[in-house]
């Protein structure tokens, strides 16, 4: 598996004068409120390139932070946490999860305390897609052992599954043909931990390394992950041959044909490589999951 490289950013004690709380005197006459955040990003790319136009603006997370606190009254310290957790998320793309606490000093309590506090996490969600095929064995049973397998992963919930699609061979011509299935799903991992959870499914169900695109037990391509784009030896998103595939793409517009991929929809993709390849698969009786 690839461990993504995961840096983690914090700022402490953000002082913001609001006019949150349960009772009159506290949105009458307001208070100060102290905010940190530590979010989680892969920064590689800012590292190695000393970017800091790739990197988290500790002044973007403060401004975010700050523009919740101006946007009206909470009654719980528990939701103003979280609005500030959504907004770092939708304004920091890079972010991958946020953690943001919360801290009252003046909470109108009737014991000594310093203050009270809250924390709420929030990660990302991502749209996915995989292409899962298999030409050895008991080829629709390891498809859906498969699927299974990935939706029973934390943090990784499967959505749909296309029927099952017969297809020839693609790249090698010399092994027996395939029967292939698309999946969608949600997932707050990163890539490169979907990929790792791809590569493991397949050796628990009996792949074993071979000739490049040869006959296999079972293949659980990762298609995209959201919107990002990947480009490692070990993984490149969209997939390099995602629209060149007939067999990955049938599946996919069966699921939703509208989808968009790198700015092309599946549908679109698919009537275009029908017209310069003809290479179009056929649906097998049966549902893939």
């Amino acid at each position: 598996m690839i461990i993504p490289s995961l840096t983690h950013v914090r700022v402490h004690d953000l002082c913001l004068f609001g006019h949150h709380g349960v009772h009159e005197e506290e949105t009458r006459l307001g208070q100060r409120f102290y905010v940190s955040l530590e979010v989680r990003a892969d920064l590689s790319a800012a590292i190695a390139g000393d970017d800091y136009t790739q990197a988290v603006c500790y002044g973007q997370l403060c401004q975010s932070a700050e523009r919740v606190f101006q946007a009206g009254p909470c009654k719980l310290i528990e939701t103003l946490a979280g609005r500030i957790g959504t907004a770092v998320l939708a304004d920091c793309p890079a972010v991958q999860d946020v953690s943001v606490t919360v801290r009252k000093p003046s909470a109108p309590v009737p014991h000594a305390v310093e203050d009270v506090s809250v924390t709420v996490t929030q990660q990302r969600e991502y749209r996915v897609g995989f292409s899962l095929g298999a030409n050895l064995g008991e080829r629709e049973a390891v498809l859906r052992a498969a699927v299974e397998a990935l939706g029973h992963q934390s943090g990784l919930e499967i959505e749909a599954v296309s029927s099952f699609y017969d297809s020839a061979p693609w790249g090698v011509e010399d092994q027996p043909p395939f029967v292939n299935i698309a999946a969608l799903g949600r997932t707050v991992l990163p890539p490169q931990a979907v990929l790792g959870l791809c590569k493991e499914i397949e050796r628990s169900l009996g792949r074993v390394p071979g000739r490049r695109w040869g006959e296999r037990s079972v293949d659980v391509d990762l298609l995209f992950h959201g919107d990002g784009t990947v480009c490692h030896p070990l993984l490149t998103l969209p997939h390099r041959h995602l629209f060149d595939r007939a067999f990955v793409l049938e599946p996919l517009a069966e699921l939703e044909p509208e989808l968009e991929i790198a700015g092309r929809s599946v549908k679109e993709a698919l009537a275009g490589l029908d017209r310069i390849a003809g290479d179009v698969t056929r649906r097998r009786p049966g549902q893939g999951g």
